[in-house]
């Protein structure tokens, strides 16, 4: 299937490793020229040499952090220029998982708003830097990754600051969308990694409707269909992309 995307220019943010890593890779061979962006240079150089090897395109390594407004508009104005416009952001850089607090007592206020101030603060400037490239243009896609810590308790800051992506998402699709920009937000679920041992991804799996975990490659094919001209049908939504959680019906 052709998405269309060819020639289309894109922001990944958090795009060094991980889930950004791997949207910015399915991009690029989509035929996307990808921005990356992340706080450590080393990293960011070496996968931007990485992807461009293995996929053609052009991927331009830029140190931003999300955390400071005049760092994101830095980003966004190096990668526009260096790319010759924006299409597409990917918001993704947060700290994973955020801080890890499950009792009042234990709860850090200013913990939480750092984790608030990175995550949808982040996401929120990096929108409001790049819509305008697309508002100009008459089409874009903001695509927004939030976690399915949005829709289970347990975790303060993960709970709160992921369900804030979701209402940044519905936002920006009601005020961009006759624009021409589309917003969507997707909530991964868990990733499994070499440190978690294997009782703990067969638990986890178990308690998805598939049975499974997931690696980073299937939210980045997800993420790169959002991009595509052809997913006008849906803007505002936010997709739980974790296997299903069994016992919950969504409508």
């Amino acid at each position: 299937m052709d998405l269309g995307l060819t020639g289309k220019r894109a922001v990944v943010s958090g795009g060094s490793r991980g889930i950004g890593r791997a949207i910015a890779r399915q991009l690029a061979l989509e035929g996307v020229d990808v921005a990356i962006a992340a706080r450590t240079r080393e990293a960011l150089e070496a996968t931007a040499r990485e992807l461009a090897e293995e996929t053609g395109r052009k991927i331009v390594p830029i140190v931003a952090d999300v955390s400071d407004d005049s760092s994101v508009e830095a980003m966004v104005a190096t990668a526009a220029d260096m790319l010759g416009g924006i299409d597409i952001l990917i918001n993704n850089a947060a700290v994973p998982g955020g801080r890890k607090v499950a009792a009042i007592e234990e709860m850090d206020v200013r913990h939480l708003l750092d984790d608030i101030d990175i995550k949808i603060g982040g996401y929120l400037r990096a929108a409001r830097a790049a819509s305008p490239y697309m508002v100009e243009a008459g089409w874009g896609r903001i695509i927004s990754i939030g976690g399915l810590g949005a829709r289970l308790s347990g975790n303060y800051s993960a709970a709160i600051r992921t369900a804030g992506v979701s209402a940044l998402t519905k936002n920006l699709a009601d005020e961009l969308g006759l624009k021409g920009v589309c917003a969507m937000a997707i909530h991964p679920g868990v990733m499994p990694t070499d440190a978690m041992p294997a009782d703990v991804q067969q638990r986890l799996a178990a308690a998805t409707s598939s049975g499974r975990l997931f690696d980073p490659s299937t939210i980045a094919w997800l993420a790169t269909m959002l991009a595509s001209p052809s997913s006008t049908a849906l803007n505002g939504q936010t997709i739980q992309a974790g296997g299903g959680i069994k016992g919950i019906i969504e409508y």
